[in-house]
């Protein structure tokens, strides 16, 4: 879907987004009220200026308005990995943009992420995945890791890895395995509109993704481990 179909359809009671180097800021009025709109298009790779400057539209909505709700929109490629942006150390950026999101959160605002096109590793994980709730369109693409570089980190031949995807959610990419392993809530189809306003209204129950998967068979151990972990007997 096109990003300003997107838009209209998400918004229908108006929305004044600015697009700028593919990141996009801005506010939009809904149902409920007034929501502020971060995000990116067209495939972004996102580096140390865009998660800036990503992180001053979440703050000053945060200063200003404490309790606004934060629609966060998601097409990224992944993290910029150019020298630049390695030198100045863009695990810094990134990290101050979650923690801008998570003083949001704090202080009452919730946060929620709709992606609409891709969603790869550090572009991803700074920003859309923090949020309360993750969603996605049907025709979105969710991976975390490509299986090539899965490979190289975890020093696993890449045709294991491969037969691995087919069996099991948690090494195959693809909207529908997010969804069976608890990361992504629902996927939106239909009224996107009220699709936003139903998710801007669930409780917020804290992170529910470990007992989702449960539920799902996506990831049928991580609610147990995790709980043994706080649980010290692990």
């Amino acid at each position: 879907m096109v990003l300003s179909e997107l838009l209209d359809r998400l918004f229908p009671l108006g929305h004044r987004i600015d697009q700028r180097d593919d990141v996009l800021t801005g506010t939009a009025s809904t149902a409920l009220g007034e929501v502020t709109v971060i995000g990116t298009a067209n495939r972004l790779e996102v580096g140390v200026d865009h998660a800036l400057a990503l992180a001053a539209t979440v703050i000053a909505s945060t200063k200003a308005h404490p309790q606004r709700p934060i629609v966060m929109l998601v097409d990224t490629a992944g993290q910029r990995l150019s020298r630049r942006d390695e030198l100045l150390g863009i695990n810094g950026y990134f990290a101050h943009l979650a923690k801008a999101l998570d003083l949001a959160r704090r202080r009452g605002a919730a946060l929620v992420s709709l992606v609409y096109g891709e969603s790869v590793s550090g572009g991803f994980l700074s920003f859309g995945l923090m949020a309360d709730a993750v969603y996605a369109l049907p025709e979105a693409q969710v991976r975390v890791m490509d299986l090539r570089a899965m490979a190289r980190v975890t020093k696993q031949p890449l045709e294991k890895l491969q037969a691995l995807s087919q069996s099991s959610p948690v090494f195959a990419p693809g909207v529908e395995n997010y969804v069976a392993m608890g990361a992504v809530r629902a996927i939106w189809r239909g009224d996107l509109a009220q699709a936003l306003i139903d998710a801007l209204e669930a409780p917020r129950e804290g992170d529910t993704r470990r007992a989702l998967g449960a539920q799902r068979g996506g990831r049928t151990l991580a609610a147990d481990v995790s709980a043994m972990v706080a649980a010290g007997d692990a």
